[in-house]
């Protein structure tokens, strides 16, 4: 379907002053304009800013009459068909510029000859023409517009010439062509070709093939051409199916009947489409054009008599390439003759009008070149959105047409079949033997012609016009203002993505006009009821608009209900709540937003009233219309929270504590992981704990430790988030921790998370510990937890060795702080998780001259198995707790030889040394003798013995010892 709108896509025309009556005209480049009259061509500058627009520039003969030209901006060159006697000749003009008369000289040479010998110095600055000569006629012509090479279609085959330059010199090159590829194709009979980075395009009457030529000199696939394309085959009066039905057309005297199209796409084109060969014909291997030949598509189209079009004038024609491929179909009010296809428009003349159409390239273009364009971030009009038609332009005998920039080239020959009284509609069909002496029998009269620049408007100023013509729509809520507005959104956008946008004031002038644009699109969607209202999102996003914008813009909801908001509208503000953080509404638009909830979604008012961006609202009105709400279909418990909260800014101490205690502790960190908002919200950046959370902290900081693991449990924050709102709640600098954070960390560990990291959790708390144990330091509130309910309640806490008791100071013990921190590191140390090395660099603040530390580190000698160190400080330092420590540590097989090994030795020596400790060292030995004593046999016993004891001393020992082998 395709929508009519009056807009004004055309601005000014001028007439091209030829000298004679133009045949053929091509264009491009940065300015050129090219008019081929008879045996001659004429060359235009043409610029949108001076003050000539259209200005002669040259003038060059031809051989012959020319039957089609091309222009090649790489090598700037142009390459013509040209006919004399009956013979058809195909020559490149190259340095044109240099074209100063009419009569000037020309270098004639012949393509692959030496150019040394042509050379001369005035070569530089004068036109040359490069004669090509093909084995068959030619028929057709294409330059691709990235190297510029030239593709030559004959019969039943395509000749490809690479584009070169020959060094003449070390000052001067002068461009060539080789010819480097033949391109066979079965019974095709080109009429049309295109060729662009590879891509070869070709028609015929009714077929349309294209193919990709693949080697290491074409643009790579994966480059932002791709291997996509767009193929624009018209045909004339009708428009193509899609279907793949293949048929034979049958003919009889009076009907035509016709097949259904045909199209084959990739391999299936490869197997059963048109027999395609190649043919190297490069004189250097390694600059061979292609290894191999890969078929896109193949469509064969059939007539439509369902328009009264008589089947042997149906053909097609208009052939392009461009890189975004998009099936489209356009259905013309009358027989067209050409068309051109621009990112923007497509163009497209009949006999008396110049049409313009909206395309979807650029639709296609955002969705190729950004996967993200689909999201909630960002939005784009879809491929098949409605094509819009947006003015016929009257021009009596429209023969050609050609886009450049922003010019439409038209050429005009008016006849006697062109003017309308003359012009006679046939009702019926006709055979084809009426047809053909109709046509035979009908002679043109020519009347006059002319050749016609129409300067298209500006893209902003179309797009405001656009916006304009869609206020007419704006209050009847139906899907064409959307239409239009989306019209005018890929108006810009493909304005925007053009490569040769490089003017900065252009670029902004387009990028307010995108954003004015998106702002306009989530509008429409924001008030209308449809499938697509998510896009107000996106479109609102793009805008660069605020949500203070947004709501500002919209209708008013009455407070009474009778104007319901829609979907977009509340899709929009539950989104922004969530995301636009740092945005503060004003009270006014903060109660509007209440309003907008209790009557269209009262389930998420809760939600909305816990949103950064409502800091403004009035708790008064908030309370009002949560005391409306009907709990059954939504969570009581966040009700009643929400209520809680609000009570609190209005000072309510009664009803805050009737709300909380409606509700289970379980029951309401369900209630704060439903919306973690109630405690903690982000800022800039920045955490930000509520005023509900401060007050949890003060009355219940069981119940806000348990909800912020809750919330952690659910990913609804993350670690360093959470520690961050502890620090923040408590008002501590980075580098304090407060104690309630300790305690968070503790009931992490209780908990197991399976996502945290046990060591780095492990860390934290050690790092505390130890730094309020080397400080003296008492925690800021009471801990939540005491040493035996981590023991008792978490795997990670394990139980203090037996031995680790002889060690601690009775004066620690007064301090039950103290003494809980060093209980609490030492029961973390003996766990069966921690990894002790790693905290080994961090024992430096405790001191071995403390109890605390000297039992701290013991510990960690004895989970790295340093026994012998740990006996030797035990020995130094507490040798009353070296047997407890050898009976705890020393009963696996591979220490047990420490008893006689390490501790007898060490005794002795430290008996004969005596001191004040004798009595401890002496009864140590004792119990050592003994344990030794059972574990040897009597010979390695005596082996061991001291040689400067005394044997009444060690009797006991060696009679136990031999008195447990007689036993055995």
């Amino acid at each position: 379907m395709v929508q009519l709108y009056n807009l004004h896509p055309f601005g000014s025309q001028q007439v091209v002053r030829c000298q004679q009556e133009p045949e053929r005209v091509c264009c491009g480049g940065q300015d050129a304009l090219f008019v081929a009259a008879g045996c001659k061509v004429e060359a235009f500058s043409v610029e949108a800013r001076a003050p000539e627009p259209c200005r002669p520039r040259c003038c060059f003969s031809t051989l012959g009459r020319v039957l089609r030209l091309s222009y090649s901006e790489p090598g700037d060159y142009l390459v013509t068909i040209e006919e004399k006697n009956k013979a058809i000749f195909l020559r490149a003009y190259v340095n044109w510029r240099s074209r100063t008369s009419e009569n000037s000289r020309v270098c004639i040479r012949m393509v692959g000859h030496r150019v040394e010998g042509c050379f001369r110095e005035a070569s530089k600055d004068q036109m040359s023409i490069i004669e090509i000569p093909l084995a068959e006629p030619p028929l057709c012509i294409s330059c691709c517009p990235v190297k510029g090479d030239l593709l030559v279609g004959c019969l039943n085959k395509l000749v490809l010439f690479s584009l070169k330059w020959q060094a003449v010199n070390e000052e001067f090159s002068m461009l060539d062509f080789e010819r480097s590829l033949i391109i066979h194709m079965e019974n095709i009979l080109p009429a049309e070709i295109s060729f662009c980075a590879g891509y070869v395009a070709v028609t015929t009457d009714l077929e349309v093939l294209i193919l990709r030529l693949e080697s290491e000199v074409t643009i790579d696939p994966s480059s932002p051409t791709k291997n996509t394309l767009a193929r624009q085959a018209a045909k004339a009066g009708e428009k193509g199916d899609a279907h793949s039905v293949p048929a034979t057309q049958l003919e009889s005297e009076d009907f035509v009947i016709c097949q259904k199209p045909t199209e084959l796409l990739g391999e299936v084109c490869r197997q059963s489409g048109p027999s395609v060969t190649l043919e190297s014909t490069g004189l250097n291997d390694e600059k061979a054009s292609a290894s191999c030949v890969q078929p896109i598509l193949y469509r064969c189209f059939t007539p439509d008599v369902s328009s009264y079009v008589f089947p042997d004038d149906t053909k097609l024609h208009s052939l392009q390439l461009l890189p975004i491929f998009q099936m489209a179909v356009y259905q013309y009010p009358e027989k067209s003759r050409q068309a051109v296809l621009t990112p923007q428009f497509l163009h497209v003349i009949t006999s008396n009008n110049l049409q313009c159409f909206t395309v979807r390239c650029s639709a296609a273009a955002a969705r190729d070149a950004d996967p993200y364009v689909d999201t909630t971030l960002k939005a784009c009009p879809p491929v098949s959105l409605d094509i819009c038609a947006l003015r016929m332009q009257l021009f009596i005998g429209l023969k050609a047409i050609c886009h450049f920039k922003n010019h439409i080239i038209l050429l005009t020959k008016a006849g006697s079949e062109d003017t309308p009284d003359r012009r006679k509609s046939s009702k019926r069909l006709l055979s084809r033997k009426d047809v053909s002496a109709q046509l035979k029998a009908s002679t043109a009269v020519e009347a006059g012609w002319n050749l016609y620049i129409v300067d298209t408007i500006s893209t902003v100023q179309l797009y405001k016009e656009m916006v304009d013509y869609s206020k007419t729509y704006k209050n009847v809520r139906t899907q064409s203002c959307i239409h239009l507005l989306s019209e005018a959104h890929l108006l810009v956008r493909a304005a925007l993505m053009d490569p040769c946008l490089t003017e900065p004031g252009e670029k902004e002038e387009l990028l307010e006009a995108f954003r004015e644009s998106c702002g306009h699109l989530g509008d429409c969607y924001s008030r209308l009821d449809t499938q697509y209202s998510h896009l107000a999102l996106p479109y609102y996003k793009m805008s660069g608009l605020s949500m203070t914008d947004v709501l500002t813009r919209i209708d008013s909801v009455l407070e009474d209900g009778s104007q319901n908001p829609e979907r977009g509208l509340l899709f929009y503000i539950n989104h922004s709540l969530y995301e636009n953080v740092d945005e503060e509404l004003s009270e006014e638009l903060a109660t509007k937003v209440i309003q907008i909830f209790s009557i269209a979604e009262p389930k998420q008012l809760p939600h909305a009233l816990c949103s950064p961006c409502m800091k403004n609202m009035d708790p008064l009105i908030a309370m009002k219309h949560l005391k409306k709400l009907n709990p059954a279909g939504m969570s009581s418990v966040l009700v009643a929270l929400s209520k809680a909260a609000v009570a609190l800014k209005i000072g309510d101490l009664n009803t805050y504590k009737k709300e909380m205690k409606c509700h289970t502790e379980m029951k309401l960190v369900c209630g704060f992981i439903l919306e973690p908002r109630l405690l903690v919200q982000q800022k800039k950046g920045q955490v930000v704990p509520t005023e509900l959370a401060a007050h949890l902290k003060e009355t219940q900081p069981e119940l806000l430790v348990a909800s912020i693991l809750g919330l952690q449990k659910n990913n609804k924050i993350e670690v360093e988030e959470a520690d961050a709102f502890f620090k923040v709640l408590c008002g501590k600098d980075e580098d304090v921790i407060p104690q309630l954070l300790v305690d968070f960390w503790e009931a992490q560990l209780v908990a197991s998370l399976p996502e945290i990291v046990l060591q780095n959790l492990f860390f934290k708390l050690l790092s505390q510990y130890i730094w309020r144990l080397s400080q003296r330091q008492s925690p800021d509130t009471k801990p939540l937890r005491n040493p035996e309910d981590l023991i008792n309640s978490c795997s990670h806490y394990g139980l203090i060795y037996p031995w680790v008791t002889f060690l601690t100071s009775p004066d620690s013990l007064h301090d039950q702080n103290y003494a809980e921190d060093l209980s609490k590191l030492q029961s973390l140390i003996c766990g069966p998780s921690f990894d002790v090395a790693s905290i080994l660099p961090f024992l430096e603040p405790l001191s071995e001259d403390t109890s605390a530390g000297l039992s701290i580190h013991l510990l960690c000698l004895t989970r790295l198995k340093e026994h012998e160190r740990a006996i030797d400080s035990l020995l130094d330092r507490c040798p009353e707790a070296v047997i407890p420590y050898a009976h705890h540590e020393l009963k696996e097989e591979g220490h047990r030889a420490l008893w006689w090994k390490k501790l007898l030795p060490d005794l002795c020596q430290r008996l004969r040394e005596g001191g004040e400790k004798y009595d401890v060292h002496l009864s140590s030995l004792k119990e050592t003798l003994a344990v030794v004593a059972a574990e040897l046999e009597l010979r390695d016993f005596l082996n061991i013995l001291p040689e400067d004891g005394t044997a009444a001393f060690f009797l006991p020992y060696l009679l136990y010892s031999s008195r447990k082998k007689s036993i055995t």
